[in-house]
């Protein structure tokens, strides 16, 4: 299998990293081409990946080819590859709003079509991905390609009506953890904590705690129930939370995220 990225960027770096480190495909089984002579640069030296000419060229040398730009440039790239794109051959896509309906239409044929949703924690090889796909795709296909996508994190096929929710709940989140844990590492450094030692403690309650949700298969509510002891502290910084409005506001903000990826 021949894998061709069209943009070398951070995402598609730590899409490559993974895959490439996993062995689900070879470094010299990746073509990439970026317009930025600094990823280009970066990708075939970390990697190892064989750069392109440019875009036709990775569209004619690889099986599976994901679409790596910015979602302002894609209409752009399509433009530019749709006549290089062979029946056999997967568009994988990775931007925001882009409908496979947009994406059919924009290609102005029956190609094979998967729409992906990727995050950033993909970097640390614990990205979760989102899947959904055209018809044309077969189950082969489709089991190709999330095998792909697992190089590096999780991968979940989902309809594609949820997608844009996966922006808020998946792809954006990260903010609001890096937030949650700046904001905690704040206090503890206010209460006398050296900064280093304070991101450090933080960054691993949330990444402890995030293994026994999924680890423990508990209930959220449940689990922070057991760290809360009748008149203890820990009750008491959840009432200050609760008074402050923790769960409206990232409830809020999460909706806004939807709303914004669905007008994209």
């Amino acid at each position: 299998m021949q894998l061709g990225f069209i943009g070398c960027g951070n995402m598609a770096t730590a899409m490559m990293k993974g895959i490439i480190s996993n062995n689900i495909v070879e470094a010299k089984s990746v073509f990439g081409y970026d317009v930025l002579d600094v990823c280009r640069d970066k990708a075939k030296n970390e990697l190892g990946i064989n750069v392109a000419f440019g875009n036709k060229e990775v569209v004619e040398k690889a099986d599976i080819i994901v679409l790596a730009v910015k979602p302002q440039y894609y209409e752009e790239v399509i433009k530019e590859i749709k006549d290089s794109v062979s029946d056999d051959k997967i568009i994988v896509t990775i931007a925001p709003g882009k409908t496979l309906a947009w994406l059919e239409e924009t290609f102005g044929k029956n190609i094979k079509i998967v729409r992906t949703m990727p995050n950033t924690p993909a970097l640390v090889g614990e990205g979760i991905t989102a899947a959904c796909y055209n018809e044309k795709v077969t189950e082969e296909d489709l089991n190709t390609v999330v095998d792909v996508l697992k190089g590096f994190g999780k991968c979940e096929v989902i309809s594609e009506s949820l997608m844009d929710v996966v922006v808020s709940v998946a792809s954006s989140s990260p903010a609001y953890v890096f937030m949650f844990i700046e904001a905690m590492a704040d206090a503890a450094v206010a209460d006398g904590m050296p900064r280093a030692q304070a991101y450090e403690f933080a960054a691993q309650a949330v990444l402890g705690s995030a293994k026994m949700v999924l680890e423990t298969g508990k209930h959220p509510g449940e689990l922070k129930d057991m760290v809360c002891s009748p008149a203890g502290t820990t009750i008491e910084a959840v009432r200050v939370l609760e008074d402050k409005g923790m769960r409206s506001a990232v409830i809020e903000a999460m909706k806004a995220c939807t709303r914004k990826a669905r007008g994209m």
